[in-house]
């Protein structure tokens, strides 16, 4: 901030008011849409509608992987919300925070579509998360600008960057309506989800702070890769490479697959967008694996 900005300074901060009043225009529409959708799903004509054909029996499998996608969506508002909050004490760009608030009340619209999802295929009440995972940790006495760098990039430049080849290959096969009506809008969102942590990524390389956010992402992005692996690629994923019809009508996929769309998006996603940058994506990969 500063105290006596210049006309030019108040001219283009003019301008920033009028994009971020039409963008959250736009965001209301969509939430208005949103709306309507959830509220035509649950209504009674659209129960009319649906399929009379018997829905595949839901496994133990199909059950827990519901499950865990509703804890996951519900922790990522949580924590999206605290990487929001962050920005504001940031000062950051009046769209950046209304797209953060937006992704918040996304990923609430995920855990309430993967709840509908659990309880049709028989599923019961789940344990509660752990407080302590709801939320982002600063580091020491770091500026700000590098806790939501480190955050940014883990969260949204790697995890909802790879999210968005995954729910497309898990919305493909599946046949349950229900199931396919959340996929649908998962993947929907992802698209933005994924921008969103990109855009963050080139604003911060844009600050002052510029050097020390890339150094930064040069020394951890193995350590993001790694954990990445970890949950993408555990010991023994490549030789479970099929489910049952009925587990991939639910929504489910091998777990093999998980890994080779994370090999995938290594060099199709990764290592271009990173090298717009200047960062060397396909280095830290490959230490990853060390």
């Amino acid at each position: 901030m500063t105290d006596a900005p210049d006309a030019q300074q108040d001219r283009a901060t003019d301008a920033e008011h009028d994009s971020a009043a039409d963008a959250g225009q736009d965001s209301a529409a969509d939430a208005k849409q949103d709306r309507a959708t959830d509220a035509a799903q649950d209504s009674p004509a659209d129960a009319q509608r649906a399929p009379r054909a018997p829905l595949p029996p839901a496994s133990d499998a199909v059950r827990g992987e519901w499950g865990r996608r509703i804890q996951a969506e519900y922790r990522s508002a949580a924590i999206t919300q605290h990487l929001t909050l962050w920005l504001i004490q940031m000062g950051a760009s009046p769209d950046l925070i209304d797209d953060g608030l937006r992704i918040v009340k996304d990923e609430l619209a995920h855990a309430r579509l993967s709840h509908r999802v659990h309880v049709l295929a028989g599923g019961g009440a789940l344990s509660p998360l752990r407080r302590d995972t709801l939320g982002l940790n600063g580091h020491g006495d770091e500026p700000l600008e590098l806790s939501v760098a480190r955050a940014g990039v883990e969260i949204f430049c790697l995890g909802e960057t790879v999210a968005v080849p995954l729910f497309k290959v898990l919305r493909e096969g599946c046949a349950v309506p229900v199931a396919r009506r959340a996929l649908d809008r998962i993947l929907r969102d992802e698209v933005r989800h994924r921008d969103f942590g990109w855009t963050l990524l080139r604003y911060l390389l844009e600050l002052p702070c510029a050097p020390s956010v890339r150094q930064l992402v040069e020394r951890e992005l193995p350590a993001m890769f790694a954990r990445l692996r970890r949950s993408y690629m555990p010991a023994g994923g490549a030789q479970r490479a099929a489910i049952s019809d009925d587990d991939r009508a639910w929504g489910l996929m091998p777990v093999a697959r998980y890994g080779e769309i994370l090999e995938r998006a290594v060099e199709r996603d990764y290592v271009p967008r990173f090298a717009e940058h200047r960062i060397d994506a396909r280095a830290a990969w490959r230490r990853s694996a060390a």
